[in-house]
């Protein structure tokens, strides 16, 4: 897996100081994509133990409320299986962090357990337990929405992912989150 950027300070993608990594790869292709760089999978670095332990230090500080992954798509299978060993990890040391993940594929049609999507991978279902918020949908140019918090389109949703896998039903975050 590769990644393209780390922002240790970072107040736009979720509640609080948040630390923020930025995976490579992509296949969405969302049309007025900010980022279209990530969609290579060679961009950036490779991601390491030595990245592993620059945010897993970053993410200690107590300012930060919690770590973000980006992209290009967390949600390519070889991203899911480089972020797993790290989610890993962050759970273990830094249980009062929250996780939050920008995907464009939709959780019920791609991520779940019997959806028919080459999303789904062995790790799937673990890296989904690991995750606090999703924030999933495809950036759709033309239901941009600057007012939105969190989300750039209005078919994103923000979805409380331990109550969604908790109940079995979509279970969305109040617009003041």
């Amino acid at each position: 897996m590769n990644y393209c950027a780390i922002k240790k300070t970072d107040i736009a993608d979720g509640p609080g100081v948040r630390v923020t990594l930025f995976v490579s790869g992509c296949r969405h292709h969302c049309k007025g994509c900010f980022q279209p760089e990530t969609w290579s999978f060679d961009y950036g670095r490779p991601f390491t133990k030595e990245t592993e332990e620059e945010l897993l230090e970053a993410l200690s500080k107590d300012f930060i409320k919690g770590l973000t992954l980006l992209g290009g798509e967390p949600m390519e299978p070889v991203n899911q299986r480089g972020l797993v060993p790290f989610l890993r990890r962050v759970r273990e040391q830094l249980p009062g962090k929250n996780i939050w993940c920008y995907t464009g594929c939709v959780l019920e049609n791609d991520l779940l357990e019997g959806c028919d999507s080459d999303y789904r991978t062995e790790v799937t279902d673990e890296l989904l337990g690991m995750i606090d918020v999703l924030v999933d949908g495809e950036f759709v140019l033309e239901k941009k929405n600057l007012m939105l918090k969190f989300r750039g389109s209005e078919n994103q949703r923000l979805i409380d992912l331990k109550e969604t896998l908790k109940t079995g039903k979509i279970t969305t975050l109040p617009e003041n989150t």
